[in-house]
């Protein structure tokens, strides 16, 4: 289901390898949840530069509104030559890696200059950040995101009601 636009608008999720999908996989639930229109790709920046260059160039052929999110651990070069191929924003959503001490989060952060991914490091909201964009130039779309907003600020609230006032026991 795609939310109506003048053109069409849609999430292109590039992972860099298949074991990416289980960590991207709730980056298509809440898409889906809003109605927008997604796809998974595997690509990888080191392995197939040249399949991932061709991909990039079909989706800049398309004039649809894209945000791509790219999801590739370790040197997560795949981020950085997707936003340095395209005129559409970039997220870059690397899995966390225990193995460096989360110090491969540093290839997300410091690109050069020209290259400027965005970084999310949670999966949905690497979602909402997308459905953001998109929402610039879609109402309905941004009309969803502050409803979810509100929907959020009222769970808050609610949990701050059942607890204010109460000891530690008391819960």
């Amino acid at each position: 289901m795609n939310i109506d636009t003048m053109h069409k608008q849609q999430v292109v999720i590039i992972l860099g390898s298949k074991r990416d999908l289980n960590f991207a996989a709730p980056i298509g639930r809440v898409l889906e949840h809003f109605g927008v229109d997604y796809e998974y790709r595997i690509a990888s920046a080191h392995k197939t530069p040249r399949e991932l260059l061709n991909l990039l160039e079909k989706y800049e052929k398309s004039g649809n509104s894209i945000v791509y999110v790219t999801v590739a651990g370790m040197s997560n070069a795949l981020s950085g030559l997707v936003d340095a191929n395209t005129k559409h924003p970039v997220i870059a959503c690397p899995p966390y890696s225990d193995k460096f001490g989360g110090a491969d989060i540093y290839s997300s952060l410091r690109t050069p200059s020209g290259v400027a991914p965005l970084v999310v490091l949670n999966p949905e909201n690497a979602a909402l950040a997308a459905m953001k964009i998109l929402g610039l130039e879609n109402p309905i779309l941004s009309e969803k995101v502050y409803q979810f907003q509100l929907e959020k600020k009222r769970e808050v609230n609610t949990a701050d009601g059942k607890v204010k006032g109460k000891k530690v026991s008391d819960l």
